[in-house]
């Protein structure tokens, strides 16, 4: 838990969730978080006490503990972007989310949209922006219309995000995504309903949870919307039957195209009645305020079997 990205607090409060439900007769387990200022098992009344990066271990009382499946539940650097992935991937140790390259590729908002395109998954254009890039704002306008978003491409849990009303705001409104990343990405808004769905491997089978409607009070889905209680999340939507199904076989189809694993979220706005795809979370929320727990509990699995069941899934790999 943890990381070097704006959600470390949001992390911490997800593997803290995490180890509150785990089968304690089943499991041993250590609390390990990854930070900036270094790596630290935060073990019963234990000083924090360092990890060695060489092989992942930590030293108990003169006993080294290694272990046999890593539970990741860091959002953002370096948990969710393929670099622990590959990490854990060189030591032969089990990690729960999926590989390094799916994960590289879905935190990457771009890329990730190219691909899925090219499956006929739907969703908003866009314009494209590195950092040192010339800023034609008329240009910009003229592609994806007014409003817009525009959102640092490798970020999450909003930061980085700005809703966009009229072309004297989009200088500032870039200068905002540019402290989060290099990159951009802003995309046209899409009128309608915005819906989560957590998609799972669950028993071996890949199976999409109910699906939470998304109604923020605030302009759009933003930090405070999701962490600070400004937004309704309805589980189940309070959409059709039909469209129910609709976006849960799509989120399943995301799922299966990008070859992911673990817990997942996909999030998507019905525009005119059709699910457009804008984003997938490969080491979503687990807090107690996070959307898959809520959804974990409509759809009749306990918390302790949710994270049990990734668990069992990762050492079958």
């Amino acid at each position: 838990m943890g990381g070097y990205s704006s959600e470390v607090d949001i992390s911490i409060l997800s593997g803290n969730t995490v180890c509150k439900h785990l089968d304690v007769s089943k499991y041993t387990v250590y609390p390990i978080h990854i930070l900036k200022e270094g790596w630290f098992c935060k073990h019963a009344d234990h000083k924090p006490i360092p990890v060695d990066k060489h092989d992942f271990s930590i030293n108990v009382e003169g006993t080294k503990i290694t272990f046999d499946c890593v539970f990741n539940s860091i959002h953002g650097t370096p948990g969710e972007d393929g670099i622990l992935q590959a990490y854990f991937n060189l030591l032969g140790i089990p990690q729960t989310a999926c590989n390094y390259y799916e994960a590289a590729l879905t935190f990457n908002k771009r890329d990730c949209i190219s691909v899925l395109k090219a499956y006929g998954i739907q969703t908003a254009t866009n314009y494209l922006l590195n950092k040192g890039d010339v800023i034609h704002t008329s240009e910009i306008v003229e592609k994806v219309g007014l409003p817009c978003f525009v959102k640092a491409n490798k970020a999450g849990s909003s930061f980085g995000v700005s809703k966009v009303y009229v072309e004297e705001e989009l200088e500032a409104a870039i200068a905002v995504s540019f402290k989060e990343d290099d990159e951009i990405i802003i995309e046209s808004f899409l009128e309608g309903t915005e819906v989560s769905v957590g998609v799972i491997n669950y028993q071996g089978k890949v199976m999409a949870l109910p699906v939470t409607e998304i109604v923020s009070e605030n302009d759009f889905f933003d930090y405070q919307a999701k962490y600070e209680g400004k937004s309704q999340e309805i589980t189940p939507a309070q959409i059709s039957p039909e469209q129910t199904e609709k976006v849960q076989r799509e989120a399943e189809k995301v799922f299966k195209i990008l070859k992911l694993k673990g817990l997942t979220r996909a999030e998507f706005i019905f525009h005119n009645g059709e699910p457009y795809f804008l984003e997938v979370n490969t080491t979503p929320g687990l807090s107690p305020a996070s959307i898959i727990p809520q959804q974990a509990k409509v759809a009749g699995i306990s918390l302790p079997d949710l994270f049990d069941n990734v668990i069992e899934q990762a050492l079958l790999k």
